[in-house]
C-alpha cells in the first residue's frame, strides 16, 4: 500500500518539542513496519517549505532556507517515494476543483495530485479538512501509531 504523508505529519516529526511529535513519528514507523510505502507529493514539499521557513510569529518554524532544504533532503528516498507533478495535473485539478468551489485550494490540489497518481491513502492530522473529498482513504496518525 502506498501512503501519502500530509505536511502536518512531517512538520510534527521534525519538531521534537511538539505535543504530537511522538505520535507522528510512531505512525510513520508503523506504516513502514507493515511493509507499506511512504510517499510525498510536490504539493506537500511546497507546504512544508512554506511553514518551515515562515517566522515563528506567523505560525512557522523559523528555519533558514538551508535548514529547510536539509530536512526536505532527509525526507526523500529511501524513506519516502517522491511523486512529481506532471503536465496533465492541471487538467485533473481543474476538473476536480470545479465540483468544490469555495473549498481550501491547497487541500483540493493535493487530492487532485493524489488522484492523478492513483494514490488513495492519506496520513493526516487534519481529517476533517479532507472528509468532503471522495476517492481517498484517510488515515489518522493516532490510530495508525496505536495499531488500530
Amino acid at each position: 500500500m502506498l501512503v501519502v504523508v500530509d505536511t502536518n505529519v512531517l512538520l510534527r516529526v521534525i519538531e521534537p518539542g511538539h505535543p504530537e511529535h511522538d505520535v507522528a513519528a510512531a505512525s510513520l514507523r508503523s506504516i513502514r513496519a507493515r511493509g507499506h510505502e511512504l510517499c510525498l507529493l510536490v504539493q506537500i514539499s511546497y507546504e512544508f517549505w512554506l511553514v518551515a521557513t515562515s517566522s515563528v510569529e506567523f505560525g512557522g518554524l523559523g528555519m533558514t532556507a538551508e535548514e529547510a532544504e536539509a530536512e526536505l533532503t532527509q525526507l526523500g528516498p529511501p524513506l519516502f517515494r517522491l511523486f512529481r507533478d506532471e503536465k496533465t495535473l492541471n487538467d485533473q485539478y481543474r476538473d476536480y476543483v470545479n465540483n468544490l468551489a469555495g473549498k481550501k485550494d491547497y487541500d483540493t490540489r493535493l487530492v487532485a495530485e493524489m488522484q492523478r497518481h492513483g494514490l488513495r491513502n492519506l496520513l493526516t492530522f487534519n481529517l476533517a479538512d479532507f472528509r468532503e473529498h471522495s476517492g481517498i482513504n484517510l488515515l489518522d496518525p493516532v490510530r495508525v501509531a496505536s495499531g488500530t
